[in-house]
Order: structure tokens, then C-alpha cells, then sequence
């Protein structure tokens, strides 16, 4: 463990943030980024969800539709709702019946083949880099560490909720470790979507399939670990828009130092009122 660094005002310079786990941190936010944009690219091809091992085409569960409005224009239906998802501009600024917006997909022009390879190479890349993460963080009791509240901690969840809709954030000691409600957010990310999105991929894989007939099964058919794929997958892109915006409402140069060269401005502790 590195030394403080004293600094002016009462600060203190902390190193938070080993070198593995941010190259990991990076790592995993590129692949994110690629396998979001290339998985919309793939669910353009058939932009519906099913639950089972086959897919009922008639009756699905969710799907992304276009319809015939009374004006004769075409509009953009989600089985869930009806939002503006099904129809966009081309490159000719003509409607067309397109699950996801070209700038959201990777590649831009409707090329499956292309998205499939784009998503499954970074799936590997993000499997085997969480990997990594795990196995480091585990070895070296890190993760259970800083991941798992203590009893006091959340004896204290209000108050911590209380504080961050406050937007005041933790100083002094408090500021060296997680507090409660990031563990609570980042124990099940790292324990349970990241690992179910890279397990409902894997069973939706004819080679794995073969092998391992079981997983499938196990998340109740291909189409339902589909289904759950994109809904883990979802849940992730939520939990990053939140991370971003906690970065940037905490001191975003502070946090971007501190995943970037270890290194954390830890402020003193406010004065009693």
C-alpha cells in the first residue's frame, strides 16, 4: 500500500485504485460501449423477444414494430408502449422501418454479419477481462473488502441516502472506501448482471449449446436467455448512466484522477455545526 501524500487545506492524496483494477475498469467501458452498439445492430435484424426455447413469432413478448398511421406515414410501435423506436431516417432522409437509428449501431448501415463479429469478439474481450477483474479481486480479498457492507454501514443506509440526494458526499476517513450504497449498487453489478449477461451470451451460442446443453435449460430456453440477455444488458447501461452522472455531481477531476493514475484527493471533514 502506497503512502499518503499530505496536501494543502488539510487534504490528503490517497492512492485508491490498482493499476489491474483500472486497466480492467477501461477495458470494460470500451467493451460496453462496443457490445451495446453492436448488439442493437443484431437486434435490428429481429427486434423481438420471446420466452421458452423456441420463438412464437405470433405472440411475442416484447417486440419492436412499425405501424400504418391514419396520415399514411409510417410510425415506430413498441409492444410495450409506443415510443419512437421502429422507424428512422435513412441516408436520403426517408422513413424506414428500423428497429434502432443508424448512430446507435455498430456498424451504421444494416450489416448483421458485421455486428456479429464487432459483439462477439468484445463479448470475449469483456468475459475474459471480468475474469481477470474476479480473480484478482478475490485473490487478494479486495472485492470482499470494499464490496460487502458491514453491519454499520448499513445500519446507516438512510443517512447515506439522505446525503447523496443532498448531494454531499463522503470527506475525511469515510471518503478512503465505499459507501454503503455504491457497494450495494456495484456488488450486484459485478456479481450478478455482468455474470449473467456473459452466461445468457454464451448459452445463446450453437457451439456452447452442444457442449453444454444444460445452460440453456437452466435460463429456461434460447430464447428466454435472449430475452434475459438484453434485459442484463439493459440494467448495466442504466447502472453506467448512473455511474457517470454520480462521477460528475461528486468532482468528475477527482474521479477521473483516481481511476486513471490510482491516486485520490481525500477532503477533511467538515466542522461540527
Amino acid at each position: 500500500m502506497r503512502p499518503d501524500r499530505p496536501l494543502s487545506r488539510g487534504r490528503l492524496l490517497v492512492y485508491r485504485h490498482p493499476a489491474l483494477v483500472r486497466i480492467t475498469h477501461w477495458v470494460n467501458l470500451a467493451s460496453l460501449v462496443v457490445l451495446l452498439l453492436s448488439g442493437l445492430q443484431i437486434l435490428c435484424a429481429h427486434p423481438a423477444f420471446y420466452w421458452g426455447e423456441t420463438a412464437r413469432f405470433a405472440h411475442p413478448l416484447a417486440a419492436i414494430t412499425t405501424r400504418l398511421a391514419d396520415d399514411g406515414e409510417t410510425r415506430g410501435l413498441v409492444s410495450l408502449g409506443p415510443f419512437s423506436l421502429g422507424v428512422s431516417k435513412d441516408a436520403d432522409g426517408q422513413m424506414q422501418p428500423r428497429a434502432f437509428p443508424a448512430w446507435l449501431t455498430l456498424p451504421g448501415e444494416l450489416d448483421l454479419g458485421a455486428g456479429r463479429r464487432w459483439h462477439f469478439f468484445f463479448a470475449w474481450l469483456f468475459a475474459l477481462n471480468g475474469g481477470l477483474y474476479l480473480a484478482q479481486g478475490l485473490a487478494s480479498r479486495r472485492l470482499p473488502g470494499e464490496l460487502v457492507p458491514t453491519r454499520a454501514q448499513l445500519a446507516h443506509i438512510g443517512a447515506a441516502l439522505l446525503d447523496h440526494l443532498r448531494l454531499r458526499f463522503p470527506r475525511g476517513e469515510a471518503a478512503r472506501r465505499y459507501n454503503v450504497l455504491q457497494q450495494l449498487a456495484y456488488l450486484p453489478v459485478v456479481f450478478g448482471l455482468a455474470p449473467l449477461m456473459v452466461l445468457t451470451g454464451l448459452s445463446m451460442s450453437p457451439a456452447i449449446d452442444a457442449r453444454l446443453a444444460w445452460l440453456p435449460w437452466l435460463l429456461g430456453g434460447r430464447q428466454s436467455a435472449r430475452t434475459l440477455h438484453f434485459a442484463s444488458a439493459s440494467l448495466l447501461v442504466l447502472f453506467a448512466l448512473v455511474h457517470v452522472a454520480m462521477v460528475v455531481v461528486a468532482g468528475p477531476i477527482n474521479e477521473l484522477r483516481s481511476m486513471i493514475t490510482g491516486w485520490f484527493v481525500v477532503k477533511p471533514e467538515e466542522p461540527p455545526r
